[in-house]
């Protein structure tokens, strides 16, 4: 972040996730983040990177006035960025083309409870949540989901913690969706805004959600960007460029009433609103819906899906989902290949189980039956391109695990055995279905 400074020096730049660990893959990219202010001017002076040692090249979000206007790529000169060269990136930024989005007045701030869900995480946990206290948004509390952990060190850690806008919540059944609804339970806000516990959540991250909320009255989810925090391994490096949540910096406005032209399969067409690292949802509005299917998610049978299911039940249910790119929560990502496989296999399962779904209910089902019916070129062609999306460039092929884009593609079709699996196992569709919205 840009600090104060004597203007003979450069601006010192941090990185958004600090690590210990330098890096010893030559394709690593430091991630910083740069607000220009209204001015939009960058610093011909140059930066001097924190923690630069190992990385050859930076990236950088822009942000003018806290709008975030793209990312740029530069060289690194030791720990230094060139002014000059800085100012090139930002102005080859596009220019915003989204609509323009009304905001209903609003003379106060909406109360927000923040859910963070975890198991046996600590070290992660402190530090999501110590951005997550920093934010600037006036009137927010912190509700900690622990979900089935082994030990009792994430209570006795919460339990110490010197803020009263932090509590803890224990969900003793193992699974995602059933911590999501613990949170749903123990929040008091009118909105309620996830995140998970290997972020870093940006300052202004909650006003930025809760004021996408104004852009019409029927908005009872936003869902904010998820870039990279951090690319220090091939692992790393293949998980920004196969994922879609950093892709779009230009606020969108979704109806089940009015399909947006340039979305062929909406509201099928996953990877373009968000997800359950960055999303928050009307409390009144996820209460109606039943809350999160437990029989999707990490931890269930599935290991995803839930995110998917709830964005497109709330679209279903008739109301707005807004997709706010001002709203930014870095993400740790996987770091071995290890890790990433069975991040893979989870997606793939996740969004298997959760199209099967869609499938066994009539209602969802007739609609992606005429959905596809319709744009038959368009679903082989997304298709095909699925196919070439999770394959890794030849630059990274060699340091991952073979065929990685398989085991995504071959999971999905596993995800609808996985599905019924966590129906038989009496996860519930909709465990919040029936309560009093001042039960949940």
């Amino acid at each position: 972040m840009s600090e104060d400074r004597d203007r003979t020096k450069p601006v010192l730049l941090h990185p958004v996730l600090p690590s210990s660990e330098v890096p010893t893959w030559p394709g690593a990219v430091w991630v910083g983040r740069l607000d220009l202010g209204a001015s939009g001017v960058t610093d011909r002076d140059g930066y001097r990177l924190v923690g630069a040692d190992g990385y050859r090249r930076a990236r950088l979000a822009i942000l003018r006035d806290r709008e975030l206007s793209g990312f740029v790529e530069v060289d690194v000169h030791g720990d230094h960025l060139d002014g000059a060269e800085v100012s090139r990136a930002v102005a080859g930024l596009s220019p915003a083309t989204g609509p323009r989005l009304r905001i209903l007045n609003r003379d106060v701030a909406r109360p927000v409870t923040v859910v963070v869900c975890t198991r046996d995480r600590v070290a992660m946990l402190r530090v999501a949540l110590e951005s997550i206290l920093a934010s600037d948004y006036p009137d927010f509390d912190v509700v900690v989901v622990d979900n089935a952990s082994a030990t009792d060190e994430t209570r006795r850690y919460v339990d110490e913690f010197d803020d009263p806008r932090v509590r803890v919540v224990v969900e003793p059944r193992a699974g995602l969706s059933r911590a999501r609804n613990a949170g749903l339970r123990a929040a008091t806000g009118e909105i309620v805004a996830f995140t998970d516990d290997d972020v870093v959540v940006d300052s202004g991250w909650l006003g930025e959600l809760t004021r996408a909320f104004d852009w019409d009255c029927s908005v009872a989810c936003v869902c904010g960007i998820v870039p990279s925090g951090e690319i220090r391994t091939p692992a790393q490096a293949y998980f920004d460029q196969r994922v879609g949540w950093a892709s779009s910096c230009t606020p969108r406005l979704f109806d089940l009433a009015d399909p947006p032209a340039d979305v062929p399969l909406f509201p099928f067409q996953v990877g373009i609103y968000g997800t359950g690292a960055n999303f928050a949802v009307d409390r009144r509005t996820a209460a109606s819906l039943g809350g999160f299917d437990e029989a999707l998610g990490a931890g269930s049978p599935t290991d995803g899906g839930e995110d998917l299911d709830m964005f497109f039940r709330v679209l279903h249910a008739g109301r707005q989902l807004a997709y706010q790119p001002a709203a930014i929560v870095w993400h740790r990502h996987r770091a071995d290949n290890a890790a990433l496989a069975v991040q893979a296999r989870g997606y793939g399962l996740g969004l298997g189980a959760w199209l099967c779904k869609i499938m066994l209910h009539p209602r969802t089902a007739g609609l992606a039956v005429r959905t596809a019916i319709v744009k038959v070129p368009t679903v082989v062609r997304l298709s095909r391109k699925l196919s070439v999306d999770v394959a890794p460039s030849r630059a990274l092929a060699d340091s991952l695990p073979p065929g990685i884009g398989a085991v995504e593609l071959w999971s999905i079709a596993k995800g609808p055995a996985a599905y019924l699996r966590a129906r038989r196992e009496g996860r519930r569709r909709a465990p919040l279905e029936g309560l009093d919205d001042g039960c949940v």
